[in-house]
C-alpha cells in the first residue's frame, strides 16, 4: 500500500477515534477537555442546537465515526474516483460546520478542529494521488 494511502487509513483511525470521544462526552455529559470560555470554547458548540443531526437527539460526531469509518475503509482498497468524491463530501461537510461555528455560535471546538484537519490531509491526500501520474502520490515509493 502507497504511503499516503497509509497515511490516510491514519488519519481515518484517528478521526475515528475523535469522533468517538465528542460522542461520549454528548451521552455521558461531561465538560469536554477543551478551554470553556472565549472564543475557544468547546462547551458553547457542543451544546448548541447544531451539536445534534437535525430532528433527532443524535450528535453530530456519530456521523463523524461513520464518515471516517468508512473512509478507513475505502483506503484500504485501490486508490480510485471514489476516494475523491468521499473525500469532497467529507470537505463540503467541515466547511458547513466552521461556518455553524464561527459565524452562527460564535465558538471554535478544538475537539472539532481536530476532526475537521484530519478531513483536509485526507481531502490533500486524495488530490495529491489524483494528479499523480502514477496514482501513487509523488516521490518514488510513496
Amino acid at each position: 500500500m502507497p504511503r499516503l494511502q497509509l497515511a490516510a487509513v491514519a488519519a481515518s483511525v484517528v478521526g475515528v477515534g475523535v469522533s468517538i470521544y465528542l460522542t461520549m462526552v454528548h451521552y455521558a455529559g461531561i465538560t469536554p477537555a477543551c478551554p470553556v470560555s472565549g472564543t475557544i470554547n468547546c462547551e458553547a458548540v457542543l451544546s448548541s442546537s447544531y451539536a445534534v443531526i437535525a430532528g433527532t437527539s443524535v450528535p453530530t460526531s456519530v456521523a463523524g465515526i461513520v464518515w471516517f469509518g468508512v473512509s478507513a475503509l475505502l483506503w484500504g482498497w485501490r486508490f480510485g474516483p471514489v476516494h475523491l468524491a468521499w473525500s469532497a463530501v467529507g470537505l463540503l461537510t467541515v466547511l458547513y460546520l466552521v461556518f455553524i461555528e464561527i459565524v452562527r455560535v460564535g465558538a471554535i471546538c478544538l475537539w472539532c478542529t481536530a476532526a475537521h484537519v484530519l478531513v483536509v490531509a485526507i481531502v490533500m491526500i486524495a488530490a495529491v494521488m489524483t494528479v499523480s501520474p502514477s496514482g501513487r502520490g509523488l516521490g518514488r515509493g510513496a
